[in-house]
């Protein structure tokens, strides 16, 4: 039996690794890393942070929402290939263990690690794991679990539709982890469905999920354009190579 067959009393109490990054930009094929953080919830939140120096100007939109600008990151971060080095040696281990890597838009961090890692000439989390697995994304969760739902998919529009408190500065990556892992906790005690599922049977549905949201959100896309339209359908990392 795999391990994706093996049950566990429920993967909702942990342990659980939220994650989550802010970068220079939005489009993951060429922004760089800016910060990373890394919170295992078992019983108790443990967090690692890191702060990189992207190499590069940090532009004044993306300062605006995370903070860091290009002069503060040169002083105080570490150079991108070492913070990068050390993240993916974290992530490894931490799926290595069979703990699910909790983040909201998931491919977005992912394909950012992914590229960047590439781009210092250091082994991807693919390379050193074939799959990138178990990963748990509340944003693909909610696509899934609730097909209509008037308004924005942003966390602060899911924290808020699932009772859980905004009182929180956001778009910092700490503040943005431990959101994400209330979230999914959350959402599992609102679905027991989701919560009775083995770490396997989760991460499939959440494959099943995005596939099937791409697919309407193209065909959607290209009724109102008038042009095909193409969403990725793979997740929770695209084919960096396509």
């Amino acid at each position: 039996m795999s391990w994706t067959d093996q049950r566990s009393p429920s993967w909702v109490t942990g342990p659980l690794a939220g994650f989550d990054t802010e970068t220079t930009g939005v489009d993951p094929r060429h922004a760089r890393l800016v910060t990373a953080a890394l919170v295992i919830r078992d019983g108790k939140d443990t967090t690692r942070t890191w702060l990189a120096d992207p190499g590069q100007e940090i532009p004044a939109a993306a300062t605006r929402i995370h903070g860091i600008s290009t002069e503060y990151a040169r002083e105080h971060g570490r150079p991108a290939a070492d913070v990068l080095s050390e993240l993916a040696d974290e992530l490894h281990r931490v799926l290595k263990a069979r703990t699910p890597i909790v983040a909201f838009n998931a491919p977005y961090d992912l394909e950012i690690v992914e590229r960047e890692l590439r781009r210092h000439g250091l082994p991807t989390l693919s390379d050193r794991l074939g799959d990138i697995r178990p990963v748990i994304d509340p944003l693909v969760l909610d696509r899934g679990l609730v097909k209509k739902r008037r308004g924005k998919r942003r966390l602060s529009n899911l924290l808020y539709a699932y009772g859980l408190s905004l009182e929180r500065s956001f778009h910092t990556a700490e503040v943005d982890v431990q959101a994400t892992l209330d979230l999914a906790q959350e959402m599992a005690r609102r679905h027991p469905s989701i919560a009775s599922m083995s770490l396997g049977e989760l991460h499939a549905f959440q494959q099943d999920a995005h596939r099937a949201w791409a697919k309407n959100f193209a065909d959607f896309l290209s009724r109102r354009r008038g042009e095909p339209v193409s969403i990725c359908e793979q997740w929770p990392l695209p084919d960096l190579d396509g």
